[in-house]
């Protein structure tokens, strides 16, 4: 597949000061010229000029008895209004074979541009914008609602269980902040602190990623039947995906052992300085092998985010799906990076907002009270933590859709830009004429 359109024949152009559809008189044959015209000379069979020709500047037909018979040639075509654009090339609109991509069956003449792209289900298609994936995610959850709900409610559940033991059997006996809000702190207090919050804040993140991993993974196939305008339920989604559960869990395992071992290399050098009596330089070591882990994390997120639709879309294997991403991501990195940050901080919005009164009721019936919240030293029992976690159940059971939705759409994306996915899709969706032969060109010119 070329990446950039060629140009389709014109043809056969007319000649030189000659109108199309009139015939020269040069070329009729011999003693065919009207009665009316006296000392015509005619014309051998293989002539094709006369000895004295036109000048070059326009010309109009010499004046005398007009044959009626004869209709007048018509008026040249002019340049634009009306006129019909060429074909755009024997590869269409950056497709081979002469196929229409992009939704469109056919340019428009005159000045009206291209005809919007079909939209059999929630996306348009063609290459997408921003707003058009949070459009195509929302307008996903709104649609099929039942099914979405259903798997989202099922991985919150999951995951904020163990986010919720994790806090109250782990961090809460490990993670000491005290020292971040007394100013008599050493610094070297503050740094053990800092590297306390990052890792705590780190795993919870490592989680809650796991769980959009998740979500992607068992929620991209109701996307892709939502792209195309097709019905789905819990049922058909769980016959799909089953056979990739396995698979799915290779991948999710993989990746923690990616991330585990990056951060391990990361943070290796502090703890070793540390554990020699480094004091502060080992601390030290540690917060910036904590960010350089984070930086490369994120990478890496970045880089596979598109394994698990991928994986459950393509059939791949868990290699193949990893392959699959970093070639589809590659080249857009940041692109990638901007529009799922843009999905995570819009789903954490609406995620704060619902979680919030359930963290002020948790805080409200402990025994730190609500001004705890604002206290870095405060630690809240099980009660708080379990009623915050409801909170997070619901937050995470309308905002996980939000967030994975936009990754299977960004990779469906990708595809339409780079693999002409559209003219599948527009297939399997039963669009009559999308991706037709342009007329005038041949299919693989």
């Amino acid at each position: 597949m070329k990446d950039t359109p060629g140009w389709a024949s014109p043809g056969s152009a007319p000649s030189d000061g000659q109108e199309p559809g009139a015939s020269d008189p040069a070329d009729r044959p011999s003693g065919s010229q009207p009665a009316d015209q006296p000392g015509a000379r005619p014309q051998s069979p293989g002539t094709k000029w006369s000895d004295e020709q036109p000048p070059p500047a326009p010309w109009s037909a010499p004046a005398g008895p007009q044959n009626p018979a004869q209709p007048p040639p018509p008026s040249p075509p002019g340049p634009g209004w009306g006129t019909p654009p060429p074909p755009a090339g024997p590869g269409g609109y950056g497709h081979p074979g002469g196929r229409r991509g992009y939704g469109a069956p056919g340019w428009g003449s005159g000045w009206g541009g291209p005809p919007p792209a079909v939209k059999p289900g929630v996306i348009p298609l063609r290459p997408l914008g921003v707003g058009e994936m949070l459009d195509g995610a929302v307008s996903t959850m709104r649609t099929y609602w039942r099914t979405v709900l259903g798997i989202s409610l099922a991985i919150a559940i999951v995951f904020e269980t163990a986010v919720v033991l994790l806090q109250g059997l782990v961090l809460d006996d490990t993670l000491d902040t005290a020292a971040l809000s007394d100013p008599n702190a050493g610094l070297d207090e503050q740094t053990q602190a800092m590297g306390d919050v990052m890792r705590s804040s780190g795993l919870l993140l490592l989680i809650t990623m796991l769980g959009i991993l998740t979500g992607t993974a068992l929620l991209a196939a109701v996307t892709s039947r939502a792209v195309l305008g097709k019905p789905v339920t819990l049922k058909e989604i769980w016959r799909d995906a089953r056979p990739q559960l396995p698979r799915l869990l290779g991948l999710i395992a993989l990746l923690l052992l990616i991330t585990g071992g990056v951060a391990a290399v990361c943070l290796l050098p502090g703890i070793l300085v540390t554990a020699s009596g480094g004091g502060e330089g080992g601390a030290a070591l540690i917060s910036l092998g904590s960010l350089g882990a984070f930086a490369l994390i994120v990478w890496l997120v970045v880089r596979f985010s598109l394994a698990a639709p991928a994986l459950m879309l393509e059939k791949q294997g868990v290699k193949k799906a990893l392959t699959r991403s970093a070639k589809l991501v590659r080249g857009s990195w940041w692109r990638m990076f901007g529009i799922q940050f843009l999905a995570l901080v819009i789903a954490n919005i609406i995620s704060t907002i619902i979680v919030l009164p359930f963290a002020l009721l948790g805080a409200a019936v402990s025994d730190e009270g609500i001004g705890g919240l604002v206290d870095a030293g405060s630690e809240y029992g099980w009660t708080y933590l379990i009623v915050s976690g409801i909170g997070s159940v619901v937050g995470s059971m309308i905002t996980l859709p939000i967030a994975a939705g936009v990754t299977v759409l960004l990779y469906i994306d990708q595809r339409i830009r780079r693999e002409a996915l559209d003219l599948d899709l527009a297939r399997a969706a039963g669009v009559q004429g999308y991706g037709s032969p342009v007329p005038g060109t041949r299919p693989g010119s």
